[in-house]
């Protein structure tokens, strides 16, 4: 099991160093610290505290001082995936590295969310790709923004910690955010981006542009997103053909980032999470034994929250853990929260966001529910587990 480096080697204590090195220090905001004060509690929000005392053994991350920086974020650019495949990215495989660990769960959501608050799962609340809204007895997906009957849910309230956007801004810096245009104003980017200036761009070459006009402009903190790679490796998997294609897109996307910066920038590339492919699948949904006391399956393969029906809680762990047994590590709420999966600390509103039960396969083993996602039953490659190759991101640099 590779518990995330919350507090030294994780995604959470990046931007706190990218702003560093642009000369903004802000005590208390690296992935170790705990959370800016809210006044949010969700519906259902536990009553009793539950921390981990177990700090992160990794050196605080600090990066060289630099008048610009842009972080190319590569949708599922694992560091392990990476150098399987160092060939097929000459670029990407030339720049100075260091590896990182994405946090848990290793997904989408839960990444972006620290990347852009500089906070643990535990702390901003992002905990999965799918969870339950404590109180209404529906899952809440993080990724879509949606939620069962037409419901709204509001961004500012279900993710109420302030940005590393927001906080660069206050500091007289302009913060850029270079995407799809498909995902501004969506609700997942005013969670994780509130306070950046969002600039549309579809295509690669218009990503790139886009970026050197509004760094040559003078905005010091813009980031890039790139997402098909992920795709392709969902749908094919990683390493196989179709991903290949996209990686060797990625690494002439860094090359031309770099070459067009302005002097005395910095570029940096990495990525919300690795992946694996899988060579089993068990429809969860389709096993009695594992659906005995469920009321609602969420999470997602890797990573499954599972909720109990009141007072079954204990029944369901047992089951789980006899059904998955070598296959998964299949634990309590309270186990999880202790052992540090979340970050040091998990605030009281977030803890009935996660599962009484949550299972993270180890082997290459994916646990579907066909009638939630279908979509996702369908995939070769999954991530969101703690194994080193869904969890080691690289910090690629280059420097102009």
């Amino acid at each position: 099991m590779l518990v995330p480096g919350y507090g030294g080697g994780s995604l959470a204590d990046l931007p706190g160093a990218l702003l560093a090195a642009l000369g903004v220090h802000e005590p208390g905001t690296s992935g170790a610290s705990s959370a800016p004060e809210t006044t949010a509690e969700g519906p259902g929000a536990a009553r009793d505290t539950a921390t981990a005392l177990t700090p992160s053994n990794d050196p605080p991350l600090v990066l060289e001082p630099a008048e610009r920086v842009c972080l190319f974020l590569v949708d599922g650019l694992g560091a392990e995936l990476l150098r399987s495949h160092a060939e097929a990215a000459p670029f990407l495989s030339s720049m100075v590295s260091r590896t990182l660990t994405a946090g848990f769960p290793a997904t989408t959501v839960t990444s972006l969310c620290s990347l852009g608050t500089g906070l643990t799962p535990g702390e901003h609340g992002m905990l999965g790709l799918t969870l339950a809204v404590p109180g209404t007895g529906h899952l809440f997906n993080c990724l879509r923004w949606s939620l069962p009957g037409g419901l709204i849910m509001d961004p500012d309230q279900w993710q109420p910690a302030p940005t590393v956007y927001q906080r660069a801004v206050r500091a007289g810096i302009d913060s850029v955010y270079v995407g799809p245009a498909e995902f501004e104003g969506t609700g997942l980017t005013r969670a994780v981006y509130r306070g950046v200036r969002y600039v549309a761009a579809d295509a690669v070459g218009d990503r790139v542009a886009r970026v050197h006009e509004v760094m040559r402009a003078g905005s010091a903190h813009v980031t890039v997103y790139y997402g098909d790679l992920d795709a392709a490796g969902h749908m094919t998997g990683w390493g196989s053909e179709e991903w290949l294609r996209q990686l060797a897109v990625v690494d002439d996307m860094a090359r031309r980032l770099a070459e067009g910066l302005p002097p005395g920038s910095a570029l940096y590339v990495t990525a919300d999470h690795g992946m694996v492919n899988a060579t089993e699948k068990i429809d969860a949904e389709q096993v009695p034994e594992l659906m005995a006391g469920v009321t609602l399956l969420g999470g997602e393969a890797r990573a499954r929250h599972v909720y109990a029906e009141r007072g079954a809680g204990k029944d369901v762990l047992e089951a789980w853990r006899d059904t998955l047994r070598g296959k998964a590590w299949v634990v309590s709420r309270q186990e999880a929260v202790e052992s540090g999966w979340f970050g040091p600390r998990v605030r009281d509103a977030w803890l009935e966001r996660i599962g009484d039960v949550v299972a993270v396969p180890h082997t290459d083993l994916a646990i579907t529910a066909p009638t939630h996602n279908p979509i996702e039953a369908l995939f070769i490659g999954y991530h969101g587990s703690m194994t080193a190759a869904e969890q080691h991101v690289p910090l690629l640099e280059v420097r102009t």
